[in-house]
């Protein structure tokens, strides 16, 4: 991939941890803005052309969460990563409500933070989102448009994270077939399954249901599969 015409949102308050951050990024090819408070942070990204966010759940002005719910709520969908404490369940369960895309947990290495980093934008703008797929998908009375990344109900917009996006694609695309959350992991984060990003798949699947079911508390649309993961109804 190439990284050089990527630009990444680093907010993060501690000096130390940015640069080393910064520079590590940097060294791989990727320009990097960095801000370390949330108000700052989300500035830049309502004001810049910024490609994927990292976003770091202690902030001297509030939480991190409040700040991917502003990205979302201001209809930025650029992927964000969450940086969050190691062994808090809680932050990451929070991070995923609040509409991120991906977390890692601190201490981590630069190495597995960038194959997160390249996973999140070819999904968001690599082979995933200029592939050979059919760019409309009809889902009974939803309508796929994969060209302009839009999810619609008539003329009603759904407003759907990156990866919530992906997920639906995905599952339309399988429509009628059970698929595993291995298979969801896989094709939608771009990295072999662990429990933790499992437990993730849960959470966009509940997400995802509360912006595509009519009545998310009794999916018609998306269904579970007891054991096994979920299927797309036909």
């Amino acid at each position: 991939m190439n990284t050089t015409s990527y630009r990444i949102l680093l907010i993060e308050d501690d000096p130390g941890v940015a640069a080393s951050l910064v520079d590590g990024l940097e060294r791989d090819g990727f320009e990097v803005i960095w801000k370390a408070n949330g108000a700052e942070g989300t500035q830049a990204a309502n004001n810049g052309l910024v490609h994927l966010v990292l976003l770091d759940v202690r902030l001297p002005d509030g939480s991190g969460f409040d700040v991917c719910r502003e990205l979302r709520r201001l209809g930025l969908h650029q992927p964000v990563i969450m940086l969050t404490v190691q062994k808090d369940e809680m932050d990451k369960v929070l991070g995923l409500e609040m509409g991120a895309d991906d977390y890692v947990t601190k201490p981590f290495s630069l190495r597995e933070l960038l194959s997160r980093i390249r996973a999140q934008l070819r999904r968001a703008y690599g082979e995933f989102a200029n592939g050979n797929e059919q760019q409309v998908i009809v889902v009974r009375d939803l309508v796929v448009d994969q060209n302009r990344g839009q999810v619609l109900r008539g003329e009603q917009v759904l407003s759907l994270s990156p990866t919530e996006f992906r997920l639906f694609i995905f599952l339309a695309q399988q429509r009628g077939r059970v698929v595993t959350r291995t298979q969801i992991i896989e094709a939608v984060w771009g990295y072999a399954p662990d429990l933790e990003s499992e437990r993730a798949v849960n959470v966009h699947i509940r997400r995802l249901r509360e912006k595509v079911e009519i009545d998310p508390s009794s999916p018609v649309l998306i269904l579970t599969v007891p054991g096994i993961g979920y299927r797309l109804a036909g």
